[in-house]
């Protein structure tokens, strides 16, 4: 029988799968849109063109303390260059670099190293200004604001909250949580509280599928409220190509620029698949660092699978399942009633890490999932509630004989950032 040779980005590397000619639907990916000419000048492009506000320089002038959020090292967006024409806008404006401050919109991620922080940023901007980690199990360095109108819970990073102005500085592209990320997710979780975030994140779970690709939602309009509630209104964001390059930036308020990069965003990452496979094989780049980004895969690939197929994720996951949150694999493997019950009665400190588990479930309870992956040990895996295989070829032969010869296979190379969409949907 003819077979396709398919690669898939595995990290830093390649790794290949043969998969039967008759049994493949097609390999998708990201839009390969070409690149701007050069991300400085559509920088500069972006701040002079403001969408829903006033161009930087006139909105930053007289300011005292200025902080940009910026989004760290398991983002794309080319900070080093970006944030350069930033700070001259901020010059131009009469803000010194001494009154700057970049706040790493970190969530609840671990803290970036000064290696990292130099490789993100660069050394013109390490140079020029301050550049910190946001700590979100820190209560001195969050102040508490009250709820929204729909009851979350508001603490949010205080040096950002206490500064004149404040700018975001991220990517769009689609996400499981909010429909895509990018504007207000600068604050929301990048710079907020443990309860916070898991507030919102649970939010996200009430509903039985993700709400990925979805621009409104409940959770976007909580975002978007707590970021106006710190007074974060001006965004800058790229569109990326899924070679990490930026196709176009949008500069203005919170989100009337977002808006409009979304529509860029679901050009470049909405594919058109024909109909739902039997299984689908993805690879988590470019989140490939931990599970606690790579499962994204799941939620795509949850859109172009069959309920009852088997979604098959290829994922390095270098530092392990969840460097901050360790102790979900406790329950990793409950269904979703069972993690909501345990929510429900307080049995779970970390609910961040929670929300997330449940997510995970929905998906489990619609399709089976397997998992390729040299940084998590097959123990990890079961607790996880994956099937662990070697090889991505061992777990497709599986799925194939599990599927039956006639199983459609559909391969998403680069799965979390893709939005697949059924023909004629």
């Amino acid at each position: 029988m003819a077979a396709i040779s398919v690669k898939l980005p595995y990290g830093r590397e390649t790794v290949a799968v043969s998969v039967p000619a008759a049994n493949l639907l097609g390999v998708y990916s990201p839009k390969d849109v070409p690149p701007v000419a050069d991300v400085q000048s559509e920088a500069a492009r972006a701040v002079n063109a403001p969408i829903g506000t006033k161009p930087l320089r006139e909105l930053a002038k007289g300011a005292k303390k200025v902080v940009i959020v910026a989004d760290d090292n398991t983002r794309l967006t080319p900070t080093d260059k970006i944030i350069p024409v930033l700070l001259g806008e901020l010059n131009a404006a009469g803000v010194a670099d001494e009154q700057i401050t970049v706040v790493i919109a970190l969530g609840t991620h671990r803290f970036m190293t000064d290696e990292e922080i130099l490789a993100k940023f660069g050394p013109e901007v390490v140079g020029r200004v301050r550049v910190v980690n946001h700590d979100y199990k820190n209560p001195a360095e969050l102040v508490e604001l009250g709820t929204t109108a729909n009851g979350t819970f508001v603490a949010v990073n205080r040096e950002a909250y206490e500064a004149d102005f404040k700018l975001g500085v991220g990517s769009i592209v689609p996400h499981h949580i909010p429909g895509f990320a990018g504007g207000a997710k600068i604050v929301q979780p990048g710079i907020s509280g443990e309860r916070t975030t898991a507030e919102t994140h649970l939010l996200s779970v009430r509903a039985p599928r993700s709400y990925l690709g979805v621009t409104d939602n409940p959770v976007r309009r909580e975002l978007n409220e707590i970021a106006r509630r710190i007074g974060l209104n001006t965004i800058f964001n790229t569109v990326l190509n899924r070679h990490g390059e930026v196709v176009g930036a949008f500069f203005g308020d919170v989100v009337e620029a977002f808006d409009a990069g979304v529509e860029l965003s679901r050009a470049v990452y909405a594919v058109e698949v024909p109909e739902e496979a039997d299984i689908v094989v993805s690879s988590s780049h470019p989140c490939d660092l931990e599970f606690w980004q790579a499962h994204k895969t799941l939620y795509p690939s949850d859109l172009a699978v069959k309920a009852g197929g088997i979604i098959i994720l290829v994922t390095p996951c270098y530092e392990g399942v969840a460097v901050t949150h360790a102790d979900m694999l406790d329950y990793t493997a409950k269904g979703s009633c069972d993690i909501r019950d345990m929510v429900a009665c307080r049995q779970l400190g970390d609910e961040v890490a929670a929300a997330l588990a449940i997510a995970w479930a929905q998906v489990k309870e619609r399709e089976a999932v397997y998992i390729v992956s040299g940084g998590i040990a097959a123990a990890e895996a079961e607790k996880l509630g994956f099937t662990p295989f070697a090889t991505v070829q061992e777990a497709l032969d599986a799925a194939l004989a599990a599927k039956g010869p006639g199983a459609k296979v559909t391969v998403l190379t680069h799965a979390p950032d893709m939005l697949p969409v059924i023909a004629g949907r």
